[in-house]
């Protein structure tokens, strides 16, 4: 199938791993010429020459920390003045610390809100005026499913995520005469480092290991498994491209049947 991606432009946030290096190269195999940032220069160049290597599309690295109030201007400029045109934005960040409620503070709160809710909020803010002059553009936020179905341990990530679907939703409405599709995309479990280090923490916790954890989580899982990155970065590249030209507000669960319920 073709997605119709083929010479769109689009940043991703946070993609030097993880499922934002996957959606990157997802949508530069499909054809699309891609900027990426994240805060490691090291990882991010590494990253850059890889998705150029595999599929002989540019891409832009920018070097930039989205938890940064003066990032998200920084970023939209450099992109428009390196391709011309941005059709698409994927919002993403690394994820806040677990931790229950009572081991947190509320500058724990305060870092968290800037780097899950405000770098978004920032990246729209810089994005929209751009995306009106243009048409058929799509914003995209990685969230998880815990704005479906709170995980243990994950106060912070529990609550801030659905704060961004919040605004995703309302943003659905308010772009749509403008020809700007807005969408959540909701990881479960998807084998990551991010989710390494939960499955650490929680073995710390339990006096077990990383592999008896991750086990134990797939028991939870209709598929029998976790997802991969690479599963994960086709549902997200579908859902930017114009193939899913009359899908808008919608937060999709890529969760191997994880979450049980019917809404």
């Amino acid at each position: 199938m073709d997605l119709g991606l083929n010479g769109k432009v689009a940043l991703v946030t946070a993609a030097s791993r993880g499922l934002g290096r996957a959606v990157a190269l997802r949508l530069a195999q499909e054809g699309a010429r891609v900027a990426i940032c994240a805060r490691g220069k090291k990882q991010l160049e590494k990253t850059a020459a890889e998705i150029v290597a595999q599929t002989n599309q540019q891409v832009l690295p920018i070097q930039a920390d989205v938890s940064d109030p003066r990032a998200a201007d920084s970023l939209i400029r450099s992109t428009v003045e390196r391709f011309g045109r941005l059709d698409i934005l994927v919002t993403n960040a690394g994820g806040p610390p677990p931790g229950q409620f009572l081991e947190l503070t509320p500058k724990d709160w305060e870092i968290g809100a800037r780097l899950t809710l405000m770098s978004a909020v920032r990246l729209l803010y810089a994005t929209v005026p751009v995306m009106k002059k243009q048409p058929e553009s799509s914003i995209l936020a990685i969230t998880s499913i815990a704005v479906k179905q709170p995980l243990p341990n994950l106060v912070l990530s529990n609550s801030l995520r659905l704060s961004v679907i919040g605004l995703i939703k309302t943003l659905a409405d308010e772009l749509a005469p403008f020809s700007i599709r807005v969408n959540g995309i909701c990881p479960g479990w998807t084998r990551t480092d991010r989710v390494d280090q939960l499955l650490r923490d929680r073995a710390e916790r339990k006096l077990t290991t990383l592999e008896e954890e991750a086990a134990e989580v797939a028991i939870d899982i209709p598929l029998g498994r976790m997802g991969t990155p690479e599963e994960f970065a086709k549902a997200a590249a579908f859902l930017v491209s114009p193939a899913a030209s009359y899908i808008t507000g919608v937060s999709l669960l890529v969760d191997g049947g994880m979450y049980r319920g019917v809404m």
